[in-house]
């Protein structure tokens, strides 16, 4: 007996992806070969609830293939749904489930209850995430180290606890290098007003979105360990420089969106005040502090939770009406008041580590606010079924979140272009997270492939050791050169290239553009080299590409909102239809270090002829829709079809 049932064909199951509340579904399973079942079902079972049994009776054959169907309205409340299917035969019970890399699709037949369900998301049907953002272009920034905007080169503030470093030196990684304890205050300079300096270069590279790490006044250079929520760090500027930068960016088309850590704040804060730095009662100071309700404590002042155990960051306790008010919802709270500074946005620091009802009245009162701001969190696997701390989190069903940063997709970027995964994983992969997600979340996932938590796209794409396997003195030396570096070059043309042209806002960390190197934190974080761009980038080829693919993206909504669709996935080429309207693109990718020959079929496209818009000009014509396309190795290509 074989058994198929694909999550992924209308046929077997319609509509596709995720559903918006009180959607009916309609299920099919295919049986063929010997025996009949006697019965057979759909198990399916809102989530943390009971299964429940759904009679498929037969409906028609189809050829050889003996179809079962039944139709099912999804929940009027949002969550998610899984489903199996159970057949009862005369040689005992038969199931079908989910594969099993939990992937969807076509799924896998066993004789005990499977081990993956089927996944569908039921979403509210009010979900809307910003239009602006969708067809955007991110680039993040990490302030200290993109640009200093005083002519002279002097530092901001006036802090004499830092070490200042000339700009162009390895930022320190060893605690002996800060004198015994790792403690992040190494300092370059950089601050807004280099940002405002660089808005030109922004806007010519065709950027639309700037992502700031932390800018709120903290002891690190990082900023992750936030002193005061209601100031810009004096190193970096005042708020009304942050409102020129958002005024001048706004006249460019540049919106910015600032990154929001709700999870925990500093020691040396003016909340906590460890260190007495700050005029206020701090939670550690005293148990009158009117902070002391944030944080918990198992014995006051010197037992408290932190993040991950770092004493410098005791976590917070969002439980705390008092905190929520100052942060969420309050006329003047933090969320708002940045937003209402210029701000078109958050990003949500470890949000997986905040509970869903601290997300949804940061939801509410953001919103309030500007109901165009997004909400980007971070997490790292795949988000619309995220479990932390022992419960289902609930980003993507209408309430919460309208983005996050696609590390999955980042990963399935870097297994396919160096060679470790094929283009049919690679297309699973993908496909997993367009039927998992709903719309609204899926077209503004944030699609980075470098950030300040990981190592820069160049490096890995150069065969670089893991840095799990080597010291941070071999990481802090290791740079690209010969052969190694020209391969880099080339795959990380396709990594640019898949990140332009698939769905999601694209995010260049700073410096990608140029070919900078890098292991993590904090090599990743190196100063922008404004004045070496010509001797990292010698031939100009990285700046083009970047230049060129960017050009692309902006030049059609196809490759942002457009729909996709797999065409091609044999060995390491890779290809895909994205279309909006009228307009239809073909993007080809060759992963392999071989040429190949691709028999393209797109005529259910209506594609009979189109025209190479990279590289060489190229027009191909076919009456049938089929096209043979010449792949040469680490390659790609994009057609624009002619109507």
């Amino acid at each position: 007996m074989d058994i198929e049932h694909n999550s992924r064909e209308e046929f077997y199951r319609t509509p596709f992806g995720a559903v918006t509340c009180g959607t009916e579904i309609r299920f099919r399973l295919s049986v063929t070969g010997a025996g009949i079942p006697s019965a057979v079902r759909l198990v399916i079972k809102r989530d943390g609830q009971e299964e429940v049994r759904k009679d498929m009776p037969y409906m028609f054959d189809l050829s050889d293939h003996c179809i079962y169907a039944v139709n099912v309205k999804m929940p009027e409340t949002a969550g998610l749904v899984w489903y199996y299917f159970e057949l009862q035969t005369d040689r005992g019970m038969v199931y079908y489930g989910n594969n099993s890399k939990n992937l969807g699709g076509v799924g896998e037949m066993s004789f005990n209850p499977p081990t993956h369900s089927y996944q569908i998301t039921v979403y509210n049907d009010g979900y809307k995430t910003p239009d602006w953002f969708k067809t955007g272009i991110a680039y993040q920034i990490f302030v200290d180290r993109f640009y200093n905007g005083n002519e002279d080169g002097s530092f901001l503030g006036s802090r004499d606890d830092i070490i200042k470093r000339e700009w162009g030196e390895q930022p320190y990684y060893k605690a002996e290098q800060f004198g015994g304890e790792y403690l992040a205050n190494d300092f370059f300079g950089g601050n807004l007003k280099g940002v405002i300096a660089k808005l030109p270069y922004l806007k010519d590279l065709g950027i639309s979105v700037i992502y700031l790490n932390p800018i709120f006044k903290a002891y690190s250079n990082h900023k992750y360990d936030t002193g005061d929520y209601e100031q810009v760090d004096p190193m970096f500027g005042d708020e009304e420089t942050f409102k020129e930068l958002c005024a001048k960016a706004r006249k460019m088309g540049i919106r910015v969106i600032l990154d929001g850590v709700f999870n925990h704040t500093g020691s040396d804060s003016k909340y906590f005040n460890k260190k007495g730095t700050y005029d206020s009662v701090g939670a550690y100071q005293s148990q009158d502090s009117p902070y002391y309700s944030w944080f918990r404590f198992s014995e006051w002042p010197d037992v408290y939770e932190s993040w991950w155990g770092m004493t410098t960051l005791p976590q917070v306790e969002e439980n705390s009406k008092e905190y929520r008010d100052y942060l969420l919802s309050s006329k003047d709270a933090i969320v708002k008041k940045w937003i209402r500074n210029g701000a078109s946005g958050w990003r949500l620091d470890v949000v997986d580590e905040l509970p869903d009802f601290f997300v949804k009245e940061l939801r509410k009162g953001i919103k309030s606010e500007d109901e165009d701001a997004v909400i980007i969190g971070e997490v790292w696997e795949d988000a619309s079924n995220k479990s932390a701390y022992g419960e289902r989190r609930e980003y993507f069903l209408g309430g919460e979140l309208d983005s996050v940063m696609n590390y999955p997709m980042r990963k399935a970027i870097i297994d396919v272009v160096s060679g470790k995964i094929e283009a049919e994983e690679f297309n699973e992969r993908l496909m997993s997270i367009k039927e998992n997600y709903p719309a609204p979340a899926y077209y503004s996932l944030l699609n980075m492939v470098t950030s300040h938590d990981v190592e820069r796209i160049m490096t890995i794409m150069g065969d670089a050791p893991s840095r799990h396997e080597v010291s941070k003195d071999y990481q802090a030396q290791f740079t690209l050169d010969g052969y190694a570096l020209e391969l880099a070059k080339e795959r990380a043309t396709l990594v640019l290239g898949l990140q332009m042209t698939l769905p999601g806002v694209p995010c260049i960390f700073y410096g990608d553009e140029i070919g900078m190197q890098g292991y993590g934190d904090p090599f990743c974080r190196q100063t922008f080299p404004w004045d070496k761009i010509d001797e990292i980038d010698e031939d100009g080829r990285i700046r083009e590409r970047y230049r060129n693919m960017i050009t692309l993206r902006n030049m059609s909504k196809a490759f942002s909102i457009g729909d996709f669709e797999c065409v091609y996935k044999i060995g390491h080429v890779y290809g895909f239809i994205r279309s909006y309207g009228d307009e239809k693109y073909l993007a080809m990718f060759n992963m392999g270090k071989s040429e190949e020959h691709a028999r393209v079929d797109v005529a259910r496209f209506g594609i009979k002829k189109m025209t190479c818009i990279t590289h060489d000009v190229e027009t191909k014509e076919s009456p049938d829709g089929i096209h043979y396309i010449d792949m040469p190795r680490l390659w790609l290509k994009v057609y624009k079809a002619e109507n």
